[in-house]
């Protein structure tokens, strides 16, 4: 019988912690949870990922990549969560965007009985608002917070037009989240089709 896994995903550094509660069939891949990632933590999906755990590498295949590399991650879209998780409480790390650095910290909490009522994946509770892509890290994104909590300074007025009137970092909104992750699977196509 698939089982249900309870992740616990935080972005590391963060002040107060950004972090979401997450419910996922045991069978996922992890292609499939780097969009469940995306979607519960407000990301866009514009940039590369990699998982890390107990020194395995896993992203994506280029498929223009040839011959054997040292370096090549495990194929994203072939391991499944419980080809590597084993334990409660075992640990690894979501990286978001190479230049920004989104460092995440997932937590396996437990393994659950799956409910043949409820649809899965679903995000059970968190904090916090995502910052936005493209705003230098976490250390941008706390000067960015600076700059918008000061309308004397002088680059608030591009900062808040940048950002959008409609950014809140203490928003955290479980029943849109849970809406779009009922769509995973128009997600994913969207972000994977070719332009």
């Amino acid at each position: 019988m698939i089982q249900v896994i309870q992740l616990t995903v935080s972005l590391q550094n963060s002040k107060p912690q950004i972090w979401r509660s997450i419910l996922v069939n045991s069978h996922t891949t992890f292609f499939e949870l780097h969009h469940i990632i995306q979607i519960v933590m407000g990301w866009k999906n514009y940039h590369l990922f990699e998982f890390n755990l107990d020194g395995y590498r896993i992203g994506m295949i280029e498929e223009n990549e040839e011959g054997y590399q040292l370096n090549r991650p495990l194929d994203a879209t072939k391991i499944l969560l419980t080809d590597i998780l084993s334990l409660e409480k075992d640990s690894f790390q979501y990286n978001y965007d190479f230049g920004d650095c989104w460092v995440h910290e997932i937590t396996l909490e437990q393994t659950l009985q799956r409910d043949e009522k409820q649809t899965y994946p679903i995000c059970i509770k968190g904090e916090m608002n995502c910052p936005p892509e493209d705003c230098g890290g976490i250390h941008g994104f706390y000067d960015m917070l600076k700059i918008l909590n000061n309308k004397k300074h002088p680059e608030h007025k591009d900062t808040r037009n940048w950002i959008g009137k409609k950014y809140a970092p203490e928003s955290f909104d479980a029943s849109k989240i849970n809406r779009q992750l009922k769509q995973l699977e128009k997600y994913i196509s969207r972000w994977n089709s070719p332009d």
